[in-house]
């Protein structure tokens, strides 16, 4: 069973950056393909970003293309998302999770809240 933690959310006003980080437990972290997920207010959860076990990556080119980089640590079990150029509609619980996601693996999540 796999234990994933997220940190690192908060407030930030609009432009501005956070890093968020996850760290995973209980697995074989580096055998994994990691991805952060989130989910806004009223809305269903969405893929925001992934890296794949041997480091190439998958970005929801909608929402986050430019902005966000996903980046892992094998040694530290920990997959982080830059998050830069921050916008309002960016705000919502971040999730991390295998990906594809695996149902029993979601954590608690960290809220990003970016203020205009």
């Amino acid at each position: 069973q796999v234990q994933l933690v997220e940190s690192g959310g908060g407030l930030v006003q609009a432009g501005g950056s956070l890093r968020l980080s996850c760290t995973a437990s209980g697995g074989t972290f580096r055998s994994y393909n990691m991805g952060w997920y989130r989910q806004a207010p009223g809305k269903e959860r969405e893929f925001v970003a992934a890296i794949r076990r041997y480091g190439s990556n998958l970005y929801n080119e909608d929402s986050v293309k430019g902005r966000f980089t996903i980046s892992r640590d094998n040694a530290k079990n920990t997959v982080y998302l830059q998050m830069n150029s921050l916008k309002p509609e960016d705000t919502a619980i971040h999730y991390c999770n295998l990906y594809p996601a695996n149902y029993d693996y979601w954590g608690q999540g960290t809220q990003v809240t970016v203020s205009s």
